[in-house]
């Protein structure tokens, strides 16, 4: 669901702040008041959930002060001005300064309202880009998104975490969707340069012009530094490194070279697909591929990771169910036999989709896991795979998922789970431990 924003109205006149308040209220806003600049600024810090709106002469701290000092706090913040007719040149000044927009009294209602809602919208943008900018720099965060407890996922965290701390050149391979930027940005954030730069760039992109300008430089006046020193002292993230060009190859050899064997800039490429008869080693210079490939991670594909398949549908579907507003989807053994045996030619990607697309059905009372499934293998002309699976794979990986969503469900409730798995306090206790399912993970 869209996050709740808040008007906060600042207005030394009670009759004003009311009339305000009781109109936005009306059009959906969640409104608060302040009879002054000095109430206003104890309230609203950085990051404040919402915008203001403010008169500009008030005793005290007037408007003007007051938007001064939100801007330096945040200069994020949308501020709306509210000026009498004969300060419209004060208003233009506020606006200099970093104020939205302004009101000139008496003012339509619905112009408010229609500034309120650009204001508010602008807002939860910066604020989630924010939330972004600070997730991608959180390698706890980062590496909670890699969900998964098979061997291949277990590797894949170490990896990340030993190579996340060495200096040198990394090349990350992998089918598509397999989340090898997340893995790129998770290394990056887990190591030593965590606080300096990580920029990123797709070589497939650009033509070999603005590539080479982008990268080497020289750039446009006032477009900023080359990647390559925009990046010093950080990560420079090559994507698509298969579509380098090959003199671009030549030129990012002898950047490599230069830098010697502590590089103050560390690159990381990844490569984003290939054709199935050539390897990354083909469509690549060999002396680049082994500077670069000094240190490799190859992302499994979904289809082999086992139960992680329905660990992620679970965790994946109670999101969504969130954001919705409904009831997420629960699997049967047949559903859970089919997302197991499925191509995901798409992976992890793929299966997000299905997850929202699911969730949505669910909402609506129809549709079926098979029928998902059916239409993207249909789209991508594959079936479904024939590579066989022990049956014990598919009782483990339904059994654990019917223990995880009941624990969910209740709350970590032990007693109530026994009772609707008619399950032995000793025998889930077991079951628990082989599936690694702590109880506090639900409390």
């Amino acid at each position: 669901m869209a996050r709740a924003m808040k008007v906060a109205i600042v207005d030394d006149e009670a009759d004003m702040r009311q009339s305000i308040s009781q109109w936005l209220a009306l059009s959906g806003f969640d409104t608060e008041t302040f009879a002054s600049g000095e109430e206003a600024l104890k309230a609203i810090g950085s990051d404040f959930p919402g915008v203001v709106i403010s008169d500009i002469k008030m005793p005290g701290i007037d408007g003007m002060t007051l938007l001064k000092k939100l801007m330096g706090m945040d200069s994020g913040l949308p501020v709306i001005m509210i000026t009498g007719h004969g300060d419209v040149p004060m208003a233009v000044e506020a606006m200099r300064i970093g104020a939205f927009d302004f009101l000139e009294k008496p003012f339509n209602p619905d112009r408010m309202t229609e500034l309120a809602k650009k204001a508010t919208n602008q807002r939860r943008l910066t604020l989630d880009n924010r939330a972004l900018r600070k997730e991608l720099s959180d390698g706890t965060t980062l590496m909670k998104k890699l969900i998964g407890t098979s061997p291949a996922m277990e590797r894949l965290r170490e990896d990340i975490l030993d190579l996340g701390q060495a200096d040198s050149h990394v090349l990350i391979d992998g089918e598509t969707g397999t989340g090898k930027t997340l893995v790129a940005h998770a290394m990056h954030a887990v190591g030593p340069r965590a606080s300096r730069k990580f920029v990123t760039i797709s070589c497939a992109a650009y033509s070999e012009q603005s590539l080479s300008e982008k990268l080497f430089g020289p750039v446009a006046e006032g477009a900023g530094l080359p990647l390559v020193e925009e990046a010093r002292g950080g990560t420079l993230c090559l994507e698509d490194i298969e579509a380098l060009p090959n003199a671009l190859q030549a030129r990012l050899l002898t950047f490599i070279n230069e830098q010697g064997t502590l590089p103050e800039t560390r690159i990381i490429a990844i490569c984003n697909e290939h054709a199935p008869d050539k390897t990354l080693e083909d469509l690549l210079r060999p002396d680049l591929y082994y500077r670069l490939g000094a240190m490799k991670i190859t992302l499994p594909p979904l289809r082999t990771r086992g139960e992680d398949i329905l660990i992620m549908f679970t965790r994946l579907a109670d999101q969504f169910a969130d954001e919705y507003g409904c009831d997420a989807p629960q699997l049967t053994a047949q559903e859970a036999a089919q997302l197991l045996q499925a191509p995901w030619p798409g992976n992890v990607r793929q299966l997000v989709n299905i997850v929202e697309r699911a969730v949505l059905q669910n909402r609506r009372g129809s549709g079926s896991i098979a029928s998902l499934l059916m239409a993207d293998n249909e789209a991508s002309d594959l079936a479904m795979t024939t590579e066989g699976k022990p049956l014990k794979e598919y009782v483990d990986a339904f059994e654990r998922m019917l223990i995880d969503n009941t624990m969910r469900r209740h709350k970590g409730s032990i007693v109530a789970v026994m009772e609707e798995l008619s399950l032995p306090r000793r025998t889930l206790n077991e079951k628990m431990a082989k599936y690694g399912l702590q109880r506090q993970d639900y409390v």
